[in-house]
C-alpha cells in the first residue's frame, strides 16, 4: 500500500498526517507514507483542495481532515 499525502505543509496538512499515521497504528498497518508538497504535483492529482490523502494512487480525501475512525474505514477498504 502506497500513501500520499499531498499539501502544502499547513496545519491541516499536518493534522492530515497525525491523523493517518495514527490510523495506521491502531490497525497495525505497514505502508509507504510520502508527503507531496510541490503545487504542480498536487494539481496533477487532480486536487485543488489540500490538504488531500491518496491511498493507492486514488485520492480518497480532499479539503479535509477526516477522524481517525474514518481514515480507519478508507484503509481497510481496500
Amino acid at each position: 500500500m502506497n500513501i500520499n499525502i499531498l499539501g502544502s505543509g499547513c496545519v491541516n496538512c499536518k493534522n492530515l498526517e497525525k491523523v493517518t499515521l495514527a490510523a495506521m497504528a491502531e490497525l497495525g498497518l505497514v505502508a509507504d507514507v510520502e508527503k507531496v508538497t510541490d503545487p504542480g504535483e498536487i494539481v496533477s492529482w487532480g486536487v485543488m483542495s489540500t490538504p488531500a490523502l491518496v491511498i493507492d494512487d486514488e485520492v480518497v480525501v480532499a479539503g479535509k481532515v477526516p477522524a481517525v475512525a474514518d481514515i480507519k474505514r478508507l484503509l481497510t477498504s481496500r
